[in-house]
């Protein structure tokens, strides 16, 4: 098999590269003038069973162009399987119409990466299972859960943990994770929003007094939710509140948001690259899941189980 990195996320696929000891494909992705994206792979890939690997991330559009050209490219060099790894699937919140006369994005991109040749897909934490079906191609849907759940053993063990849900679509998430952490209890915040990007919380379901609070969720963008639902939980009478998110989209003033706020901390995975290392002094950790993909690539390239990576 070959893996070729797009520019979206590289630190995550040499990660990758060096846990399955597989050096990256030579390929040149570069723009024009007028910005178009040209890619050029440098090796022979006839035959080859090959990943890309490409978080369509911000800037989502040129991330998600330069992923199509990429497998365009393959598919003309004779590549016998190409696996399009979305370790962040960009479009993933339009995956319903929430009003009259809008798209569902979701499924236009699941279109344009089926149209371009991909043979399947590989991605983290969609942000609806839905999406799964989104696709006529066979998508493998990994759960950072794992490793988060393996994080807060090892940090938080000795603490009364509950673990809560920022918002009712959630829960399913953080039941799993609960789950996962010797049946840990369970507690929901209920709220409202009234336009995109801003939330209201209303009260919290279930009993945090005296309690170490673990917020989880799949994407975290502008952090309000995040920062409301902690600074509600505080209010009951938690005694401290820790986020965990998969995808760390953290857009506009996301990060002082947290630093300000009544969260301790905010980890995420590295799904999504800034291109910048974060801030020294800010509250947000990050674990990597590149042995989690690199696992999974390695099984789908031997026909193997991907599913009993969960078990």
């Amino acid at each position: 098999m070959k893996l070729l990195a797009g520019n979206s996320n590289l630190p995550l696929a040499k990660a990758i590269s060096d846990y399955l000891e597989l050096p990256l494909t030579q390929a040149s992705v570069r723009r024009f003038a007028d910005e178009e994206i040209f890619v050029e792979i440098l090796e022979n890939v006839r035959g080859e069973d090959v990943f890309v690997i490409q978080s369509s991330s911000y800037p989502a559009n040129d991330n998600l162009m330069e992923l199509l050209i990429c497998i365009d490219a393959l598919k003309r060099a004779s590549a016998k399987r190409i696996t399009a790894v979305l370790p962040y699937f960009g479009y993933a919140r339009q995956d319903r119409k929430p009003g009259p006369r809008t798209p569902i994005s979701a499924k236009l991109v699941a279109n344009l990466i089926t149209t371009a040749g991909a043979d399947r897909v590989l991605s983290v934490d969609l942000h609806a299972g839905q999406i799964q079906g989104f696709f006529d191609i066979p998508t493998d849907n990994l759960w950072g859960a794992p490793v988060m759940a393996a994080d807060i053993q090892a940090r938080f063990a000795t603490q009364p943990i509950t673990v809560v849900s920022p918002d009712v679509g959630g829960v399913v998430r953080a039941r799993g994770l609960a789950k996962r952490l010797s049946n840990a209890p369970l507690a929901i915040v209920d709220k409202r929003r009234e336009r995109a990007g801003e939330s209201e919380v209303m009260n919290i379901i279930g009993d945090v007094t005296d309690r170490f609070c673990i917020l989880i969720d799949d994407i975290v963008d502008s952090a309000g939710t995040l920062c409301n639902a902690a600074a509600a939980l505080k209010q009951q009478g938690a005694i401290e509140v820790v986020a965990y998110s998969t995808h760390g989209v953290l857009s506009g003033a996301a990060v002082s948001r947290v630093a300000r706020s009544e969260l301790s901390e905010l980890v995420v995975t590295d799904s999504i690259w800034s291109g910048e290392p974060d801030p020294k002094d800010c509250k947000v950790r990050r674990l990597t899941i590149a042995p989690l993909i690199a696992e999974a690539i390695r099984r789908i390239a031997d026909e193997s189980s991907v599913s009993s990576l969960f078990d």
